[in-house]
């Protein structure tokens, strides 16, 4: 059978383009909606060798789209199940699965340039932002997809040529004013933020990470705000008692009693609005031993009683405080994150949200709804990843060609209409793919922030270094800055210590805007010998002009601005086609995460 697909495959790719597609390796990041249709593409187009990774596991509510998976693979991993059902497709493709976080630091730079593309099929925005920044600075041709409804996309990326994920802003997530969150919740969503942002941040997280609470500047929020800061000193101070026996019953003591009890003392803020009811732990726990469960059902659509909010909320918080002192056993700063895809972590939001919910007076949600509200989830459908994952497959065949330029932007817009649109050069003021990089061999354990600094950082230009002035750079490692001229506590420690590890990218600012520098950090290999503790790998290059900068330098210097206005009415009016035709589209993410808008 699979001579019989490979003979009809040269037939259609042409024995050139074929030969390409079979010796290429290909990196299928994700095995949801899109991945699954993806990887069945893949193995029946000629692909051969196909790396698949995702870290999910199969919930029920995935199979009425990922067609890869059935009732029986319930519980188990995406990418190994997926290619499992994909080997059923053509026996002789070699497809190696991998449960596992794209961001984890064994996924270096170093080992995406051993992929001839990437293909993302993705559901968050941040993963999306790592696989970009990896495969720019690997500079390996990067295919990005998303569907959302009976919308989608599909698209390339590529360095120095093309846009790239990040190179036009996304919107911001939904905040909500803290006083509301914190005081005056009126719907779920409150209460889901509040357990979500608020709570678990507070007892396993990092407290300062409160993004989808705005605070509010008016006078009666700021009172609240004051009284709030108390909150979150005691809860602090509980955090301390994390693992004890008690530890929950001091948790909830606190959220759903004492907490409560002071928003009760404050007379004037409920005259207009019913008050809020506080839980007492002792006499749950006396109850919930002679009260009912809820109707048998699908267990994630179920809505729990007070009784299993109450039972769950105790349960997860032990799971989670066990989780988080054995992280905090390897590193001393570990902190969890929440995902949705975390069962300990949607236990504890779902519980504790339903268990606010109750005390506020606000409908209670299953832990399938409250997944969806926490998660940002939107609504996918199979028809739509079907299509978007053949335009993938499209994409991918351009690349081997070698033509970025004639392989297009396709949108699925409404009406199931499809809609080609010419790729966008590069944003010259993106941070991301504008920026110059380089690979640093270091040894963590002996490299100081201050060898960077020295020897790669201000090291000149003719040398192969950054070229910068000390007292005008900052270092980042992602949001978190771990450098600038005010800020050098941590300049004379290792690396390690600095909580780097092998394929972090740290970013260093200029203060006089000059261009940034990414400097991808790798691990000597075992078997390496080295003299020196860094070793740069590669000159740190200028960002490689696009075709209309250098057009337009040219023009500047010949004086041809005549030409140069022609050249501008031209992509002005290309633009206002463009939008004439795409609408108000808005883009897309794959069926589990975060909704973006593009323009």
């Amino acid at each position: 059978m699979s001579s019989n697909r490979e003979s009809y495959n040269i037939r259609v790719l042409g024995k050139e383009l074929y030969n390409k597609v079979a010796s290429s390796k290909v990196l299928l990041v994700g095995a949801g909606g899109i991945g699954c249709e993806l990887l069945k593409n893949l193995v029946m187009s000629g692909f051969k060798d196909i790396v698949a990774i995702d870290l999910d596991t199969i919930d029920i509510s995935n199979l009425n789209r990922q067609f890869l998976f059935q009732r029986q693979h319930v519980k188990k991993a995406k990418a190994h199940v997926a290619k499992e059902s994909a080997h059923k497709f053509n026996p002789a493709a070699k497809i190696e699965s991998l449960q596992s976080n794209i961001k984890e630091s064994q996924f270096s730079v170093q080992w995406f340039k051993q992929f001839t593309m990437v293909l993302n099929a993705l559901d968050n925005l941040d993963a999306r932002r790592h696989v970009n920044a990896m495969c720019l600075a690997a500079d390996v041709p990067l295919v990005e997809s998303g569907t959302q409804g009976y919308l989608g996309q599909a698209y390339v990326i590529k360095k120095f040529e093309t846009e790239c994920f990040d190179c036009q802003p996304k919107p911001t997530p939904t905040t909500y004013p803290v006083c509301t969150i914190r005081s005056t919740p009126s719907a779920p969503i409150h209460c889901i933020v509040w357990a979500k942002s608020f709570l678990f941040s507070q007892l396993f997280g990092n407290s300062e990470d409160e993004d989808a609470m705005e605070e509010d500047h008016s006078e009666e929020n700021a009172q609240e705000l004051a009284a709030l800061s108390r909150e979150t000193a005691e809860l602090k101070q509980i955090k301390e008692a994390v693992g004890s026996a008690d530890y929950a019953k001091k948790v909830f003591d606190k959220v759903y009693s004492t907490d409560i009890n002071r928003l009760l003392s404050m007379e004037s803020m409920w005259a207009k609005r019913a008050k809020p009811t506080p839980l007492d732990y002792d006499n749950l726990e006396r109850e919930s031993a002679a009260a009912e469960t809820s109707v048998v059902g699908l267990p994630d659509q179920k809505v729990w009683t007070l009784k299993e909010n109450f039972e769950m909320f105790k349960n997860s918080v032990v799971r989670l405080a066990t989780r988080y002192l054995k992280e905090k056993e390897a590193q001393s700063d570990a902190i969890l994150s929440f995902d949705k895809d975390d069962d300990d972590a949607m236990d504890f939001v779902t519980a504790a949200s339903n268990l606010r919910a109750h005390v506020f007076n606000i409908p209670t949600k299953s832990l399938f709804d409250v997944k969806s509200m926490a998660g940002n989830i939107i609504p996918a459908i199979a028809t739509t990843n079907a299509v978007i994952a053949g335009f993938v497959i499209m994409k991918a065949y351009g690349i081997l060609r070698g033509d970025i330029k004639n392989n297009p932007r396709t949108y699925l817009t409404t009406g199931s209409r499809l809609v080609q649109e010419a790729n966008a050069e590069p944003n010259p003021n993106c941070g991301v793919c504008r920026s110059r990089s380089a690979t640093v061999k270091v040894d963590f354990d002996k490299t100081t922030l201050r060898d960077l600094i020295q020897k790669v950082i201000l090291l000149s230009q003719e040398e192969g270094g950054a070229g910068m002035v000390e007292d005008e750079v900052a270092i980042m490692d992602g949001s978190r800055m771990i450098y600038d001229i005010e800020f050098d506590d941590s300049v004379d420690l290792k690396l390690r210590e600095v909580g780097l590890n092998p394929g972090t990218i740290i970013r260093v600012t200029q203060d006089d805007g000059g261009e940034d520098v990414d400097l991808i950090l790798e691990a000597f290999d075992a078997s390496e010998e080295h003299d020196d503790s860094l070793k740069l790998m590669n000159t740190i290059p200028k960002p490689k002009q696009t075709k209309h900068e250098s057009e337009e330098k040219k023009r500047k210097m010949d004086g041809d601005d005549a030409d140069l206005d022609h050249l501008s009415r031209q992509t002005a009016k290309k633009a206002k086609v463009s939008h004439q035709v795409i609408g108000d589209v808005v883009v897309l993410e794959d069926d589990d995460e975060d909704l973006v808008l593009l323009d």
